[in-house]
């Protein structure tokens, strides 16, 4: 098991790692930006440029990279992406695909989204009655969780990928790490 520390997360991120680790007793590899990458675009644009030129160098840097540092290792990687998630990009989901963003032409990385066909409702279902722990930023209205600047709650009636990257373009709220999703639109 492993996740991304952008070095940008909610501090209610961090908590719910540890108690995703305590709760069932597993490692979790944490994987962060390469300073060397990371250093010279903070020390040239500021700690946040992605307002004012998009999010995907930011992005790029603090997600991109690491997770294919990662998936260098791995023949295949399982994630929470739903259909209902984003009309714009995630509609097609499959349940098991080759991911077309990670791949490479040696080798195919196989991408597993598990629940793919599983509505939010059903998914919170779940989570209450196996008691499994969750982020409590959803308790305040945060649906799709990212870094914090990047990051707010949603309001009644919005999608919940509003409340990421508010300020781009809602349809192709999506950050590289299934860019597969963007391509399969184009």
């Amino acid at each position: 098991v492993f996740s991304l520390d952008t070095g940008r997360l909610h501090s209610e991120t961090y908590r719910f790692i540890e108690q995703v680790r305590d709760h069932y007793d597993i490692p979790i590899q944490i994987m962060t930006p390469d300073p060397k990458l990371l250093e010279p675009m903070v020390n040239e644009k500021g700690l946040f440029s992605f307002y004012r030129d998009g999010h995907g160098e930011c992005c790029g840097i603090r997600k991109i990279e690491p997770l294919r540092r990662k998936l260098a290792d791995v023949r295949a990687w399982a994630t929470g992406q739903r259909r209902d998630q984003s009309p714009g990009t995630r509609s097609q989901v499959a349940v098991l695909e080759i991911d077309s963003a990670f791949s490479t032409p040696e080798r195919n990385l196989y991408k597993f989204n598990p629940l793919a066909q599983m509505s939010s409702e059903e998914v919170w279902a779940y989570i209450r009655m196996l008691e499994i722990p969750y982020n409590t930023l959803h308790e305040r209205g945060f649906i799709s969780i990212g870094c914090e600047p990047c990051t707010r709650p949603v309001l009644p009636n919005q999608h919940e990928r509003e409340g990421r990257w508010w300020w781009e373009e809602s349809t192709q709220k999506e950050c590289g790490l299934h860019a597969g999703n963007l391509i399969a639109k184009a």
